[in-house]
């Protein structure tokens, strides 16, 4: 082992400590993810569009408590649903429809980005301003927020970025552009006509009009 060797003349003693406590550490995490089993298999996803959850878990093979956890979380489904799927919360809600609330039906609509528990299934019976919470949790992959690709799993709310990735940071850019820099898009004032260059443009006879336009996109009318 490289800690063992013989230290020469002129070795560091500092550097023969590193190499020691880098082994020790090496050692006690090859102990600690021993104590584990194997990942297993991804389950379904919790969605079939529109962005869900799936889930894998693995077992602890010590009697006593494993450090670290046993389930962990990836996206799938990462396709738009089609306009006649309707919003997913929606679809929890309605689903309390031919159930009895306090011995009478409603029908139930979403109430959606709730700033203390976004995570929850808070729903308004129709034409009232009756709302409750039919569910401490809303189903894995139902946006936090409407405007937000966050979702909910397993009753947390989880950051997801552009990327759909869980726990990524990316942001898209006033292009629209996932983890893009807003140069592939430029602010164009005036009227768009097809016939005008990519550099001139004519202001509208009843003012401004304003817009994004892409760099790579020629004027259009």
């Amino acid at each position: 082992m490289e800690c063992c060797r013989r230290a020469t003349p002129g070795t560091p003693l500092l550097f023969l400590a590193f190499l020691l406590l880098s082994s020790r550490t090496a050692r006690s995490e090859e102990d600690r993810d021993g104590l584990w089993d194997a990942w297993g298999p991804w389950s379904e996803c919790s969605r079939t569009c529109g962005g869900g959850a799936s889930y894998s878990l693995r077992r602890c093979l010590s009697n006593k408590s494993c450090e670290g956890r046993n389930i962990r979380y990836r996206t799938c489904s990462n396709v738009d649903c089609p306009p006649e799927a309707g919003d997913f919360r929606a679809q929890q809600c309605s689903a309390h429809n031919d159930v009895k609330h306090h011995g009478q039906f409603y029908e139930w609509l979403p109430v959606s980005n709730d700033p203390d528990n976004p995570c929850s299934l808070k729903c308004q019976a129709k034409g009232t301003t009756l709302v409750v919470e039919l569910a401490p949790k809303v189903l894995d992959g139902t946006r936090c927020y409407t405007e937000s690709l966050d979702m909910c799993i397993s009753g947390l709310c989880q950051i997801v970025g552009c990327d759909h990735q869980l726990g990524s940071t990316m942001k898209e850019d006033n292009c629209g552009v996932c983890n893009g820099d807003g140069s592939t898009c430029r602010l164009v004032r005036g009227q768009y006509k097809s016939q005008l260059s990519a550099t001139k443009c004519k202001t509208h006879k009843h003012g401004q009009s304003l817009g994004l336009l892409s760099n790579s996109s020629p004027l259009i009318s």
